[in-house]
This record gives C-alpha cells, structure tokens and sequence, in this order.
C-alpha cells in the first residue's frame, strides 16, 4: 500500500492520543478503509463470489466494510447482489478486467461529519462502493477502476432507515457523493432506494428548516398573542365599566321605590276627582310679651 496508508495504520495502533476520526477526510477514510477490506480477502483466502466483513478497530464503532470478488464474466452474464447493493447484469468493467473486488462501506453515524449537503439533513447512513482490479489481491498497488452498466440502474436499498411516504412528499432527494466531493440529487423512484449508474457514496436526505423562517414564524406568534392578549383585557375593562354602571343605576332605582313606598299622603276629592294631598303643619303665632 502507499505510504499514507501505512501511516495511518501505524498511527492508529501506535499513537495514544487518536481517539476519533477527526483528523481524517473522507478520501482517507476510503483508503483506509479500503486497506482493511484487502487484507480480510487475503487473510480468508477468498473464494469468488463469498463476501467478507473487515475488521476494523475500536474508533471506527458503527462504521462497517466488506468486500467480495467476482468474476467479470460472472458480472457480465448475472449481475451482483450483495450488502444492499444490485449491480445489473450486462455490466462491464473499464478497463476489463479478469476479476473485481467490490469494497463496499456503510459509515453509520459518522455519515453526517464527513458528508454534508448545505441546507439538508441526511436521514440515512451514508452507503457507499469502490470498484478495484482484484486478478491479484497481493498486489503492492490496487487500481481502482469503473463500471459501465449500459444505461441500466445500480440499485442501492437503505434497509435500516426510518423514511416514510410523507417524508418523500416533504422534499426528500437520493444524493450522490462523487469522488471530487461534488454531489447531485436524484428522485427516489422506491422507498428507501436510490438509483445510480457507478460507484460512489449515497444517501438520502431532506430539507432543513430554515431559521429565518423560524424567527418570522415566532414574531408572528408574538404579534398574535400580543393582540389577543390586548384584546380580552379591553374586552374584560368594558365589561367591568359596564357592570359598574348597571349596579350604581340598579342601587339608584331601588333606592327610589323605597322612597316611594315610605310617603304616605291624604287624599281629598276635588270637584269629581281624588288626589294626594300631604298634612298641613302650620307654627302658630307666638305674640311677643304674651300680647293679644
């Protein structure tokens, strides 16, 4: 392997301060990834067609690596079918080659930190394969190389993922990661399947909710509540003036049939006619020094 691969390897069993991914790129990652899944096929001395699980050290925990090799021919007349990966038949290798070795990654939860897509949200585990020149395993120097399905579509199943139909009608893409770190969507045409023409890495992701959006929607809020609030302490204000008015009119009605009721007057006829008439009180003279 080249000397960066090396390096990595002996950093990672020999430095006490690597504890993470951090350091490493997504390019690096797939080398050394890619080094792991070379030496289980040449540890298993592998038979064509017999898929083989890496193993990978403490710090890569919830990423996994296989690897199978297969024949071109045997790619050529019936396809491939392993690891949630369909490659179709009628499929050539370029340049050909007399046998392949298929890497094939699924990052987990460390999908997210060395995949992003600005504005989304990934939903699934980032999957993703690597195509190699596999007619000598033990070779110094593994080249990668590419696939020509003729039109036809590489399937790609997200088995473990929790994407539902409203989801798909929320805005959710297949999205391909190509080699230079450029991506691209794509439509789902099935649930939980994205579609593809070559190697690559995969997944699938939704639309972030903006926070602009976020801070209009709370303004808003507080805009609604603020008039509403308003609203009914106007509302309660009217009332209590209201009530106010009723009981002091009430209290000034009462007092009045009371007074009412109290006064009592004579009566006298006059001419055909009775009305009221009250008690004549008239002072008497008092004459001064008792005078007549």
């Amino acid at each position: 392997m080249s000397l960066k691969i090396i390096w990595l390897v002996l950093s990672l069993y020999f430095s006490p301060f690597v504890g993470s991914l951090d350091n490493y790129t997504s390019d690096t990652l797939d080398a050394f990834l890619q080094d792991f899944a070379f030496k289980s096929l040449v540890r298993h001395r592998p038979h064509t067609g017999a898929l083989y699980k890496g193993l990978l050290p403490a710090n890569l925990s919830g990423v996994e690596v296989s690897i199978v090799r297969i024949r071109s021919r045997t790619l050529w007349s019936i396809g491939a079918n392993f690891s949630n990966l369909q490659i179709p038949s009628r499929t050539m290798t370029l340049p050909h080659v007399k046998r392949l070795a298929i890497v094939y990654q699924d990052l987990g939860n460390w999908s997210s930190y060395y995949y992003r897509v600005p504005g989304y949200s990934l939903i699934t585990p980032v999957i993703g394969f690597m195509v190699f020149n596999a007619t000598n395993a033990r070779a110094k120097s593994i080249k990668k190389i590419s696939l020509d399905t003729r039109g036809k579509a590489i399937v790609i199943r997200f088995t473990n993922s929790t994407i539902t139909e409203s989801m798909m009608f929320s805005g959710a893409k297949c999205v391909t990661f190509s080699a230079s770190g450029i991506f691209h969507f794509s439509e789902i045409n099935q649930l939980n399947e994205c579609h593809s023409q070559d190697q690559g890495h995969f997944s699938i992701v939704v639309p972030q909710e903006r926070k602009e959006n976020k801070k209009q929607s709370s303004w808003y809020l507080w805009v609604i509540g603020f008039m509403i609030g308003f609203g009914v302490v106007a509302f309660l204000g009217y009332s209590g003036m209201v009530s106010l008015k009723l009981l002091k009119t009430k209290k000034i009605q009462v007092m009045e049939r009371q007074a009412d009721e109290d006064l009592v007057l004579e009566t006298i006829w006059v001419g055909s006619s009775k009305m009221p008439s009250a008690t004549v009180t008239r002072t008497q003279p008092n004459l001064e020094n008792g005078g007549f």
